[in-house]
């Protein structure tokens, strides 16, 4: 029997592999171009602003956006939440977040603990679907809240957020929702206006299928003015002034910035809008709903988060009787040549409302645009076969 190809099932870490189209603009803007944006009046550097321009309008495009908001490129997700939460966040204000959030949001949060009195509330989801109630978000909102953030999905189990609803609770106590798009932003369709969301953080190199190293922040006009600077520099223009300029993009983006980055970017997200998210998002919930179903009758395996597809994203944590997490994914790699991820993925409160800390956390596994049937078939009879392993037969296996 020939080898197995091997099977990269951590799209929720890292899309993989990106459209062609991304690693030849690198390659373009490497070898043809070499311009930064803003420094110098030469074809050049005019040539790397306007891609800047091209790939900012392609983003308002993809999540609804007016012309006049905003699209601050950062260095991932983790910048760009950082810049949101630590520049709207008061000293002493407070913030509501979930249980279920990232490491990117719930270590900033400590930190503004602990240097200038920000306190925050974790909301605890149902234990079972892992999704949040509205009402306790509503609920969670006092006088003094500053922000309400959210991931739209999680990084975990999957479940997606009933964000429109936690967004109304929001908008009728005129609190700000910032929504981290990181496992949602380009395979499931987002509209600011329609979800009623005001800020949004993601990453270019997971659902935007671009090179890792870029991030995006967008937002509503008026946040424009209300979010304060993180870092300051050169920005190529305003040059006179000894403060940061208030004026778009350059108030969020000093010094020289990743155009072999965004120059992927942009050539992953022309890939992502001639498709059209509602195609890949249908192709998602397909692969989610068929895993499921396979997975569903496997002795000693059990899947944590909601069953149903339009309820969650392609990403599924789970455990196997008699085996460690760890133990889990170095057999799915050893034995049958598919890449999985174990441990508790930067989220602590999702696997201490889980009940999984003890355990060491859950393995996981990620599906991507590229992913077809035969490769969620190949992992679910490769759990089957996992399923009743011993911990002494595991080791033996390896």
């Amino acid at each position: 029997m020939p080898p197995l190809s091997r099977l990269y099932m951590d799209n929720a870490a890292t899309s993989f592999p990106k459209p062609p189209a991304v690693a030849q603009a690198v390659f373009e803007h490497l070898a043809h171009s070499g311009g930064s944006a803003g420094r110098g009046a030469y074809r050049e550097a005019i040539e790397s602003g306007r891609l800047f321009d091209r790939c900012r309008a392609a983003l308002r495009s993809l999540f609804g956006l007016r012309a006049n908001d905003g699209i601050a490129f950062a260095l991932n997700c983790t910048d760009a939440l950082n810049l949101a939460i630590k520049g709207l966040v008061p000293t002493g204000g407070h913030v509501v977040t979930s249980a279920m959030d990232h490491n990117s949001v719930l270590r900033p949060l400590s930190a503004l603990a602990e240097r200038s009195g920000v306190r925050w509330d974790a909301i605890v989801p149902n234990a079972e679907t892992t999704r949040l109630d509205p009402r306790a978000v509503a609920d969670a909102i006092r006088p003094d809240t500053a922000l309400v953030v959210l991931s739209h999905a999680s990084n975990v189990t999957g479940a997606l957020q009933p964000i429109r609803e936690i967004a109304a609770a929001c908008r009728a106590q005129q609190v700000p929702l910032l929504l981290d798009a990181a496992q949602t932003a380009g395979h499931v369709p987002i509209d600011f206006e329609k979800l009623g969301i005001d800020l949004l953080a993601c990453p270019g190199h997971k659902g935007l299928m671009g090179p890792l190293g870029t991030g995006v922040l967008a937002f509503c006009q008026e946040f424009a003015a209300r979010i304060r600077t993180l870092r300051e520099g050169g920005t190529g223009s305003s040059s006179e002034l000894p403060n940061q300029p208030e004026s778009l993009p350059d108030k969020f983006e000093p010094g020289s910035q990743n155009a072999v980055g965004v120059a992927g970017l942009l050539a992953a997200l022309e890939w992502i809008l001639e498709r059209g998210v509602a195609a890949i998002r249908a192709h998602e919930m397909e692969l989610s709903a068929a895993f499921v179903e396979r997975v569903s009758g496997i002795d000693g395996f059990r899947l944590y988060g909601p069953i149903e597809a339009d309820r969650r994203v392609g990403v599924f944590s789970f455990s196997v009787d008699g085996l460690e997490p760890s133990e889990v994914a170095a057999l799915l790699e050893s034995r049958f040549e598919i890449l999985t991820r174990a441990g508790l993925h930067c989220a602590p409160l999702a696997h201490r409302a889980m009940g999984t800390v003890a355990n060491g956390g859950l393995t996981r596994a990620s599906f991507g645009a590229f992913t077809t049937m035969a490769d969620v078939e190949r992992l679910a009879d490769a759990l089957a076969s996992l399923s009743g392993v011993a911990p002494t037969s595991a080791r033996r296996l390896r």
